[in-house]
């Protein structure tokens, strides 16, 4: 066993996705996702990219995620507006809904905690 992770997305096919239609808003974004590690106790990590587009998110797990390119803006339903740009990172806690918008194709890491 490696006990060792390196998030290559040239290393696995991704998965592809889309919000659920009666979640979606605008626009018609799809999703890659490479899930790099699902691990006992419901740990998972990986990358994942969507395309422009609007979408309303509940999120009942743990999520820490680094946006590595393109903006998104994510809104708390009651609260603020987060713009996201590469570089920025964010933790949407279990209990967390609102909104996410991608406004330019966005690719993030990130690590779950079901």
């Amino acid at each position: 066993m490696t006990y060792a992770l390196t998030f290559d997305p040239t290393s696995i096919e991704p998965e592809a996705g889309a919000p659920a239609p009666d979640r979606l808003i605008s626009g018609t974004p799809e999703f890659r996702t490479w899930n790099f590690e699902e691990a006992e106790g419901g740990i998972y990590a990986g990358i994942w990219e969507a395309t422009p587009g609007k979408w309303r998110i509940a999120y009942d797990e743990w999520e820490y995620f680094h946006i590595l390119s393109g903006v998104s803006v994510v809104i708390e339903d009651g609260g603020a507006e987060t713009h996201l740009k590469a570089g920025d990172s964010m933790i949407l806690r279990p209990g967390f809904k609102g909104t996410w918008e991608v406004i330019e194709t966005t690719r993030k890491d990130y690590v779950i905690r079901v």
